[in-house]
């Protein structure tokens, strides 16, 4: 995912098939209002842990105090490889966890 612009891109733009599985696992999950938002997920930063197997991201600022509060949970997605776990604070998803996958295809407008 290197390489990406400065500006902070739509993940449906960047990464728009991760975008449409996340909606999709969201919905099954009956997290139908996290899968509204994650239409609107922006691609703030990458993880940047450096381990082969991430491909994780933020989608918005990185707290300064981690955990990211009392309202945080995380929301495990079932998808067919590798895993996607979901930071949620107060209603919004903060951060993707993606492991263990095939690399990401970055769309480039």
């Amino acid at each position: 995912m290197t390489g990406l612009a400065p500006e902070h891109p739509f993940v449906r733009e960047v990464l728009p098939e991760l975008a449409h599985e996340l909606i999709t696992l969201l919905e099954e999950e009956g997290e139908r209002d996290l899968a509204v938002r994650a239409r609107d997920l922006r691609l703030v930063a990458e993880c940047g842990c450096g381990d082969d197997s991430c491909q994780s991201f933020y989608t918005a600022a990185r707290p300064a105090d981690e955990p990211y509060g009392p309202d945080h949970r995380c929301v495990p997605l079932l998808p067919e490889r590798g895993e996607l776990i979901l930071d949620v604070a107060d209603g919004r998803i903060v951060y993707v966890e993606v492991l263990h996958r095939r690399p990401l295809r970055v769309h480039r407008p």
